[in-house]
């Protein structure tokens, strides 16, 4: 029997659907297709956090279920955040959807797909954020070299405009040794690049170990020898702390490649959003990585038309973003989520502004990324092979340091041999966008 399961959403959404793979082929023994056509059961790992994302999920789900109108697909599971949090109405409204689980079910994949096989309809959302451990079955869906692990789920902050602790619950960290194991197997399976994941990195090990503990984790992994690099997604700015950036920047394997989501500049709207950190903090922070770390790259996260967004503080966010130039910016439109805070808060931002808002920084950014870019051209730098270009003018791509897997740009190689998974000298001799074209020497 085959089955096909599409990931919606973030990277870790992405692990919780490595793990639904390993489980039903390790212990139901099914086999993994990527044609939804020829599945005979069909599970979509949703997404639920903002407007966008909830979106994609309704239509990807809608889709799937034509298939099963014409008997293409005979089951249909429904699960991850948009299933936490919509179950009854997904099951209510969609029909074809024959089982609902929610984010801490996973590990009951095949008690649920005996069932839905038995013609029985599954509602199963009790529990929230489920955390595997080195030993829960897992098949990697990225390249051949490069796996996310999951230190920690959920999350104690309280941001008024997140809806995530809600539908994964309170932080719950795995323990050094747990993580440690995993990514030695990892290791001895191939990986080279290990990409470290939780809902707020920095905030890992303070629900068993009593404070946050990323760098004592940190310590033991880059002991591992086939590990070459490690990057660290998700940094809270509010437990940034100093030992953990001497490590970033003494320790050769850890990237300089600084993740860390500000969402705003303006010290009222922090304090409104619940981020417990002030402009002046943060620009402390930013700045300090800059001169202790001259290599660094910085990615930031942003949100404009958050209530109550002046036009004077959107001008203060655009003049920061000009004047501090991030390598690297995600830039989203406030979403008004029922059940948090901000949903009832006074002086909503009409949907105009917020384009008008997000359109402006996004032209920003481009302009500032193409000129650091350009600092590049006639470089040689150390690039990972990815595998084959997907682009048929080229040979290979692959990504610097300062480019995380899916998300940053790739490196173009026009010219010499490799293997998935080297790391490589390349000569840069051309940049558009966010990527770049060279050639190995």
């Amino acid at each position: 029997m085959k089955f096909a399961l599409i990931s919606l959403g973030c990277s870790k959404n992405l692990v919780d659907s490595e793990n639904y793979i390993g489980i039903l082929v390790n212990q139901k023994q099914l086999t993994l297709t990527d044609n939804v056509g020829e599945a005979d059961i069909v599970i979509i790992n949703t997404c639920g956090f903002i407007d966008s994302a909830k979106k994609e999920s309704i239509e990807t789900i809608l889709e799937v279920a034509e298939y099963k109108k014409t008997n293409q697909v005979k089951k249909l599971i429904v699960t991850g955040c948009f299933a936490q949090r919509y179950k009854e109405d997904i099951l209510n409204e969609i029909e074809e959807v024959d089982a609902v689980i929610g984010t801490g079910e996973i590990d009951k994949i095949v008690n649920v797909v005996d069932d839905i096989l038995s013609d029985k309809k599954v509602f199963n959302c009790e529990s929230t954020g489920f955390l595997p451990d080195s030993n829960t079955d897992r098949i990697l869906t990225t390249p051949s070299h490069i796996a996310y692990i999951k230190i920690a789920e959920g999350c104690n902050r309280k941001c008024t405009y997140c809806i995530i602790p809600t539908l994964r619950g309170e932080l719950k960290s795995r323990k050094i040794e747990d993580i440690v194991n995993e990514a030695t197997k990892l290791a001895k399976n191939g990986i080279k690049e290990l990409n470290i994941l939780a809902q707020e990195t920095t905030e890992y090990g303070h629900d068993i170990y009593g404070k946050p503990s990323l760098a004592r984790l940190l310590k033991e992994l880059v002991k591992i020898d086939e590990i070459q690099w490690i990057r660290i997604h998700y940094i809270y700015p509010g437990s940034f702390d100093d030992e953990l950036l001497a490590l970033m920047k003494n320790e050769d394997k850890i990237c300089n490649y600084f993740d860390i989501p500000i969402q705003h500049i303006s010290s009222r709207l922090l304090q409104k959003m619940g981020r417990q950190t002030t402009g002046e903090y943060l620009k402390n922070l930013l700045n300090k990585i800059r001169e202790n770390v001259l290599n660094a790259t910085i990615r930031t996260s942003l949100i404009v038309g958050f209530p109550g967004e002046t036009e004077k503080e959107f001008n203060e966010l655009k003049k920061f973003v000009k004047d501090f130039k991030f390598d690297y910016t995600g830039i989203f439109k406030y979403s008004r989520e029922e059940d948090t805070i901000a949903y009832n808060m006074k002086d909503q931002i009409s949907e105009e502004i917020k384009e008008r808002r997000w359109v402006e920084l996004l032209n920003l950014q481009r302009k500032i990324a193409e000129k650091n870019n350009k600092k590049y051209i006639g470089k040689k730098v150390s690039v990972i092979i990815d595998g084959v270009s997907s682009e048929s003018e080229y040979l290979l791509e692959g990504r610097m340091e300062n480019q995380a897997y899916d998300i940053d740009g790739r490196v173009l190689i026009n010219d010499g041999t490799a293997k998935t998974g080297d790391v490589v000298t390349v000569l840069l001799e051309q940049n558009f966008d966010y990527d770049f074209i060279g050639s190995i020497i």
